[in-house]
């Protein structure tokens, strides 16, 4: 029987999450699987990945052919480097500590490459949205003055028409009186 390690889709649409299973590789895709042996949720940033490392080696050491994603999927979580490592301890290459000393090694770098991404998209993050506070103020300034100016001018308007109003009844007050002669 010819197994495949693939992708088993779930959830609503738009938003699906799949399952990581072990199946025949006749059955239906969302059909009868063997085992499941993880998740993967590509609706997260960065997507979240729940996998049984040690199911997935033993299933690729007895022939099950990830898919395309799959493969990739297994390949980010050291799975198929583990795998190769393995391979290198059968034929001889190198002893067991020295395979597993090179993956803990992949494993602390691919830990660090992570949280460096993790602490760039967090540091772009907090620069948009200071960026757009910045934006926010100026805009604010911007309606703060237009409003000053707008207030100004009508100050300006209700004062000139006092000052006219004024005019037009100031001069008839003080109307010349006519010289009073005896």
């Amino acid at each position: 029987m010819a197994t495949k390690i693939r992708l088993q889709r779930h959830g609503r649409k738009g938003y699906a999450y799949y399952r990581i299973v072990i199946a025949d590789s006749r059955a239906p895709c969302d059909g009868k699987f063997i085992e499941r042996i993880g998740s993967y949720n590509p609706n997260t940033n960065p997507a979240k990945i729940d996998l049984n490392f040690d199911r997935a080696l033993y299933w690729l050491g007895t022939g099950a052919q990830p898919t395309d994603t799959v493969r990739t999927i297994l390949s980010n979580e050291g799975v198929l480097l583990k795998k190769h490592l393995l391979g290198g301890v059968r034929k001889g290459a190198f002893d067991e500590a020295t395979a597993e000393k090179k993956f803990e090694a992949w494993k602390a770098e691919k830990a660090k490459n992570t949280e460096n991404v993790k602490t760039k998209a967090a540091t772009a993050k907090a620069a948009e949205a200071k960026k757009r506070l910045e934006a926010e103020k100026e805009t604010h300034k911007a309606k703060v003055a237009e409003l000053a100016k707008k207030r100004a001018e009508a100050l300006e308007a209700q004062v000139a028409a006092a000052a006219a109003e004024e005019e037009v009844t100031a001069p008839e007050a003080e109307a010349p009186e006519a010289p009073v002669e005896e």
